[in-house]
């Protein structure tokens, strides 16, 4: 297993960053983004998410550490979701703060990305 830091080399993210580090295990790619997910920093992920081009994409987005999600998140996913599945992948998430899973309920998104309150259940499916 290998891991990366795909964004921001910094170890301690400040308010207004977001760091995503990578790694995959048993043919799924795990992305863990760290800080707020908005308009100023959604890039980072978005990047992170087209740096993975393996054929039929298994992709896990572990939430836990992500302090704020906006809509520019939501579009994110969204996105992400449609192009994985598109390419015969899928998108699971897994461990959303409470912050953060309000929020995707909110919107409807745990209904049509799979949510799972645990890595291992998100690397399973």
């Amino acid at each position: 297993m290998t891991e990366e830091e795909v964004a921001d080399p910094e170890n301690h993210p400040q308010p207004d960053r977001l760091t995503v580090t990578a790694h995959a295990t048993d043919h799924t790619h795990v992305l863990t983004p760290t800080g707020e997910i908005d308009h100023h920093t959604g890039d980072t992920l978005r990047h992170a998410l087209d740096a993975i081009t393996t054929p039929h994409p298994r992709v896990v987005i572990d939430l836990h550490q992500v302090t704020f999600m906006d809509s520019s998140g939501i579009n994110i996913l969204i996105a992400a979701h449609r192009t994985l599945t598109d390419t015969g992948g899928h998108l699971h998430l897994a461990r959303p703060t409470q912050t953060v899973l309000r929020t995707l309920q909110i919107v409807g998104i745990d209904t049509v990305i799979d949510c799972h309150t645990t890595l291992p259940q998100a690397l399973k499916d």
